[in-house]
């Protein structure tokens, strides 16, 4: 029996329905677990002997904003040219779920030379919110703090849930995408008035395309080199 395996059987003997299984890539595991397991679920993972997951390597968040939805189907693109960049197909609608934040933990056994990942749920609505895990491993506290800051998921119970990137007085969280990539306000120099200026930004969004489009070539031709 393999250590994945292993693993497997132990979370399946220890964890039961809590946690669900998610599709991960050969060689590793992933579960789910419901907001109102995760400190204990953790515990477990933690303390238990067949599992002994000393360590949370990395915890981050996730915004299923635009989840699922697709612009261009882009499987083939290459041999297509670049009308998909002037023509732009409506846009689908994102598949329903339980909620737009989640969180994803990736911990390490040391002892056993294994990892898992293990996602949660927010709780839908706003603010986003999620039982803090510091309590379980302590490096979680940084990187709880990182996601508050960036996606605006409050950890209940955290000692010291504060801004961590962002600079003091920093309005809205930088990963929501819920904000122009250009911005609100533009600084210049106004030559005019012999200062620097703010004014509401004047960049237009659109789609860069380039100044030649070519024809989608079949790239197995002699002599061709695939879309420019």
């Amino acid at each position: 029996m393999t250590r994945v395996e292993a693993t497997a059987e132990a979370l399946v003997s220890r964890i039961g329905e809590r946690a669900t299984r998610l599709t991960a890539l050969p060689g590793e595991i992933a579960i789910e677990v419901a907001p109102a397991d995760l400190v204990a679920v953790c515990r477990e993972l933690r303390d238990a002997p067949g599992l002994a997951f000393e360590q949370l390597i990395d915890l981050s968040g996730i915004d299923y904003l635009d989840y699922g939805r697709a612009e261009w189907a882009t499987t083939e693109a290459t041999s297509t040219g670049f009308s998909r960049g002037v023509e732009r197909p409506p846009r689908a609608e994102a598949p329903a779920s339980a909620g737009r934040f989640a969180v994803s933990y990736q911990l390490l056994s040391v002892s056993r030379n294994t990892r898992l990942r293990v996602r949660c749920r927010c709780t839908a609505g706003e603010p986003p919110m999620i039982d803090s895990v510091s309590g379980v491993w302590t490096s979680a506290d940084w990187y709880e703090r990182e996601a508050f800051d960036l996606y605006g998921i409050l950890f209940r119970g955290h000692p010291d849930l504060r801004r961590i990137l962002t600079d003091y007085g920093f309005i809205g969280h930088p990963f929501r995408k819920d904000f122009p990539l250009s911005g609100h306000v533009e600084v210049r120099y106004d030559p005019s008035r012999g200062r620097v200026v703010n004014e509401p930004v004047s960049i237009v969004p659109r789609v860069t395309v380039p100044k030649v489009i070519r024809k989608g070539r079949d790239p197995g031709a002699p002599g061709a080199g695939g879309d420019a």
